[in-house]
C-alpha cells in the first residue's frame, strides 16, 4: 500500500469516538493523477477519511501527509491543492448559480479575475452555463449536486474528494461525471471518491479501497481484487443450437460442475487448481469432437458486486 511516489499517504490513521473505532489503523497511499474508488457499508468510515484529509477532524492518531504538506499541521496549505464536495453542500438558497460559484472562489483564495475565468469554464464543464442564473432553491437534488462538484472544481484543484458525488444524477449526468473524472485526471488531476454505486466505481477508478467497520480490509487495481478472491473461477459456453450432449464437458479435467442456466447457456465451474486457460482449451476441443455448435466460449469475471461482497463477508466472518 506505500508508494514513494505517492500524493496522497495516509499511514496507521486511527480515529475512535469514546470507545468505537471510527478507522483502525488505515494505511493508503495514491499517486498522483489516480483516481481512488473508496466502497464499503454505511458507517466503515469513508467519510471520516475524507474528513481528516480535508482538516475538519483534526484530532486522530498516525500520519496524512498531501503533497509536500502534512495534515493538520499545514492545514493551510493544504487548501490551495484541493477540492471538496461533502454530502450536503452548505448553498445560501437564495443565490443564483453563478453568485455562488463567486463565494465560493473568493473562499478558495481566488481574485476576481480568476473568479471570472474560471466560472465560464465549470459551467459549461458540468453543462450548467443555461441554469446559470437560476437560484440554487429552484434547483432539483442532481442540479445541486453539480453545482456542488462546479465549487469543487472551481479553483482548479491538485485533488478532489468527492464525497458520494453521484448522489442524485439522471444516467446521462453520471456518465458525463466519469467522463469529467477521466479527463481530470489525464491532466494529473489526483481523486479520491466514495459511491455505492459500484458499476460506476468499476468504470472509472484506477485503485479501490475496500472499507468495513473502520478497517481497510483491501485496496488495489480491480485485477489485484479480483486475484485475492476466492471465488470459484467459471466458464460460459453460448449454444447456438440446442444440443444434448452438453452433459458431456463435466467430464473435462477440472471440471468441479456444469449446470444448463438457460436453454442456450452452460455454467462450468472450475476446480480451484485448474487453469484457466487450459480449461477453456479442453471444453473448445470437446465441443469440436462432440459436434456442439456454438455462438461463443468465455472464461466469467467476476463483478464489481461480487468482489466487493466477498471481501465484506469475509470480513465479518473473521
Amino acid at each position: 500500500m506505500k508508494s514513494d511516489n505517492a500524493f496522497v499517504s495516509i499511514q496507521n490513521v486511527t480515529k475512535k469516538y469514546n470507545d468505537l473505532y471510527a478507522l483502525h489503523n488505515v494505511s493508503l497511499d495514491i499517486k498522483e493523477g489516480e483516481v481512488f474508488g473508496y466502497i464499503g457499508p454505511n458507517g466503515a468510515g469513508k467519510t471520516t477519511t475524507m474528513k481528516i484529509l480535508v482538516g475538519l477532524i483534526s484530532d486522530f492518531q498516525g500520519k496524512v501527509r498531501i503533497g509536500d504538506y502534512k495534515m493538520p499541521a499545514q492545514k493551510d496549505e493544504i487548501h490551495k491543492l484541493l477540492g471538496y464536495l461533502p454530502q450536503n453542500v452548505a448553498f445560501q438558497e437564495w443565490r443564483t448559480i453563478k453568485d455562488s460559484l463567486k463565494i465560493f472562489g473568493k473562499l478558495s483564495g481566488l481574485d476576481d479575475q480568476e473568479i471570472e475565468k474560471r466560472i465560464p469554464d465549470v459551467l459549461d464543464l458540468l453543462d450548467l452555463t443555461e441554469v446559470c442564473n437560476k437560484k440554487i432553491s429552484k434547483l432539483s437534488g442532481g442540479m445541486t449536486q453539480k453545482v456542488g462538484l462546479a465549487q469543487a472544481l472551481l479553483h482548479d484543484p491538485k485533488l478532489l474528494i468527492l464525497d458520494e458525488p453521484l448522489n442524485g444524477l439522471d444516467p446521462l449526468s453520471r456518465q458525463k461525471f466519469k467522463e469529467i473524472v477521466k479527463k481530470l485526471s489525464k491532466k494529473g488531476t489526483t481523486i479520491l471518491f466514495s459511491s455505492h454505486i459500484l458499476s460506476d466505481v468499476q468504470d472509472v477508478a484506477d485503485v479501490i479501497g475496500i472499507l468495513n467497520h473502520g478497517k481497510l480490509v483491501q485496496f488495489g487495481s480491480l485485477n489485484q481484487l479480483k486475484q485475492g478472491l476466492s471465488i470459484p473461477k467459471t466458464i460460459e459456453v453460448l449454444l447456438s443450437t440446442p444440443s444434448d450432449k452438453w452433459q458431456e464437458l463435466g467430464k473435462i479435467k477440472g471440471t468441479h460442475t456444469i449446470e444448463q442456466t438457460a436453454p442456450d447457456k452452460i455454467i462450468l465451474t472450475l476446480q480451484s487448481e485448474t487453469d484457466p486457460d487450459e480449461a477453456i482449451n479442453s471444453v473448445g476441443k470437446a465441443i469440436v469432437d462432440l459436434g456442439i455448435n456454438i455462438r461463443g466460449i468465455s472464461l466469467l469475471s467476476p463483478s464489481i458486486d461480487e468482489i466487493y461482497l466477498n471481501y465484506i463477508q469475509r470480513g465479518q466472518a473473521q
